[in-house]
């Protein structure tokens, strides 16, 4: 059996821009990688099957349509060949939260393939192509690692930045990507470089704290609870509290990893309903 990783995507900052005449906004976005994730759990079989367990499984429905499969379904069309596997996805990551769960499955049912692969080989170009066709975030989350993201998601710019302790909190409620951007005010897109980014760690949080996500605003306005969050992050002595993507799931840095795992169990002891993990990302 192949484990593959899946791990949820944080975006320390997003600037959204006006939406474009295709229907999608550009935006600017640091995202990076925590050590908390999904599973995928490949096994060779005669055709290809998906099943879903792990404590938010049920909120999901292994059906046609489930990015998983047609992430894999896509794969076997640019390779030219079929891909029979059995995949359990083990769903450890809340559902609609705003660190790219689904996405992060696809990205990795991309690498899980090309790990079946073996010595075939297909082109970048049709790789980048069926990532950004799966969803915008899936192109970061296929690049695996740090990095600014620009367009719809398709310019991915790799990122050296340092090593974050962190606590993430979802308050358990459900946001909808389409009604937070319907809401949201567009905002400037800094033109920012890659090389731009501050090195060192105490440098790098004054400099994020300076900038924003666009969509938290109108999110808490649809879940006030995402503001919640925001506050016991803040009043567990997060330097920098924001949310992530469209919500609900929010991010605190903290100074140590015993902060943050110190906020991590103050903030669950207080709100036993909430999805709380101390991470570094």
């Amino acid at each position: 059996m192949q484990r593959i990783f899946a791990p949820a995507k944080i975006n320390l900052f997003l600037h959204v821009g006006a939406r474009r005449a295709d229907g999608f906004h550009d935006l600017v976005s640091l995202v990076t990688f925590a050590d908390a994730g999904d599973e995928l759990h490949i096994e060779k079989a005669d055709t290809l099957g998906l099943k879903i367990s792990g404590p938010f499984g049920s909120a999901l429905d292994a059906g046609e349509n489930n990015l998983v499969l047609r992430a894999v379904r896509g794969m076997a069309e640019i390779a030219g060949r079929d891909l029979p596997m059995a995949i359990t996805l083990v769903k450890s990551l809340p559902v609609s939260s705003g660190i790219g769960g689904g996405s992060a499955d696809a990205a990795a049912a991309m690498r899980a393939c090309l790990m079946q692969w073996g010595s075939t080989h297909v082109s970048s170009a049709a790789l980048d192509a069926l990532a950004l066709r799966l969803g915008s975030d899936v192109p970061v989350c296929f690049a695996g690692e740090p990095a600014l993201i620009k367009g719809r998601g398709e310019t991915v710019e790799p990122v050296d930045m340092p090593v974050l302790d962190a606590v993430l909190v979802n308050p358990g409620v459900a946001v909808s990507t389409a009604e937070v951007f319907a809401h949201h005010s567009p905002g400037s897109l800094e033109n920012m470089a890659a090389n731009a980014v501050p090195k060192e760690r105490g440098t790098f949080v004054k400099w994020l704290a300076g900038l924003r996500n666009d969509l938290e605003k109108p999110a808490i306005a649809i879940a006030p609870a995402i503001g919640e969050a925001l506050a016991a992050l803040s009043d567990a002595g997060a330097r920098l509290a924001r949310m992530s993507g469209s919500g609900a799931t929010c991010f605190g840095i903290f100074p140590t990893q015993d902060d943050a795992r110190d906020a991590a169990a103050r903030i669950a002891s207080m709100r036993r309903g909430w999805w709380v993990r101390a991470v570094k990302f």
